[in-house]
């Protein structure tokens, strides 16, 4: 089965970028000139997937209105002769089939995860965490439902972290079987460094099942009143075959400042538009500081 529906929840508070993030969400921060919620709507798109479903929260209508249509900025835009802007706005409307569901408590991702359970019906479906931006050849989420549609069974995407950073990851136990995919015999939410089964951790998208929304159901609440994904597929992976896809492509979490204002220089050099003059800026920086 074809793999149709994304669910993309994004109804944290951000509190990482407070006071950024008071009235502004933290997936509407900007990677150069587009919010990153945009990216990953944009990886699910190009994955073929038209059908979304955002999970929002309070103070995140800025999301809604991003991707609805603004005809006072489109007649201006229209007015000034600016095509090329008015072109980039009217696009963002007609990206997708964007839905949003709210969560009325934040009790994290699982219970996200499991407000889009009638939006879903009984198909497979992507999530995409809407603070993770990955580049890749192929988009990770056309991927991941490659995968699917080999095996038909629910997939996550794996990244190979240094150990030292395992405690801040759900990391999988499993055997390698072919091409970067593996079986996955068990999952573990931010294990210790000692106690981490691999480096292998979950790299913010999945293809999953309708039947996680049955264990998602069973599971108790952890630390902070909290539902973890994590928890639902360690119980999906103890009642049918779950694997993991070691993707071809780079991962940039942007829900930390560090990582956010890494992502946005390296963005940046990617343009051709602003790469000599960032770098010349990071030259003279790197100098100011006695960089070798």
């Amino acid at each position: 089965m074809t793999v149709r529906k994304a669910v993309i929840p994004a109804a944290g508070f951000g509190t990482r970028f407070l006071p950024a993030s008071k009235s502004q969400p933290k997936e509407m921060l900007p990677i150069v000139d587009k919010p990153v919620i945009q990216y990953v709507v944009e990886e699910a798109v190009a994955s073929g997937i038209t059908d979304v479903l955002m999970i929002i929260g309070r103070g995140k209508r800025a999301i809604e209105e991003h991707f609805d249509r603004n005809f006072e900025l489109e007649g201006e835009l229209a007015a000034k002769g600016r095509t090329a802007e008015l072109e980039a706005i009217r696009r963002i409307s007609t990206l997708a089939d964007v839905h949003f569901v709210w969560q009325k408590e934040l009790r994290g991702l699982g219970d996200a995860v499991a407000c889009a359970r009638h939006h879903v019906g009984g198909e497979p479906f992507a999530v995409l965490l809407g603070d993770t931006v990955v580049k890749a050849p192929r988009p990770v989420t056309a991927q991941l439902a490659e995968v699917f549609d080999r095996y038909g069974e629910s997939v996550v995407a794996l990244e190979e972290v240094e150990r030292s950073m395992v405690d801040r990851y759900g990391v999988i136990d499993g055997k390698p079987i072919q091409n970067g995919v593996y079986l996955v015999r068990d999952f573990v939410e931010k294990p210790s460094v000692a106690e981490a089964p691999s480096r292998l951790v979950i790299a913010g998208r999945y293809v999953l099942t309708p039947e996680i929304f049955d264990f998602l159901r069973k599971v108790k609440p952890g630390k902070n009143g909290e539902i973890q994904l994590t928890d639902a597929l360690r119980g999906l992976v103890a009642a049918r075959a779950v694997y993991g896809l070691r993707f071809e492509g780079r991962r940039y979490d942007v829900g930390n400042k560090v990582g956010f204002v890494k992502t946005n220089l390296e963005f940046a050099l990617q343009d051709a538009d602003m790469r000599d003059e960032i770098a010349a800026c990071i030259r003279a920086l790197s100098a100011e500081l006695g960089a070798p």
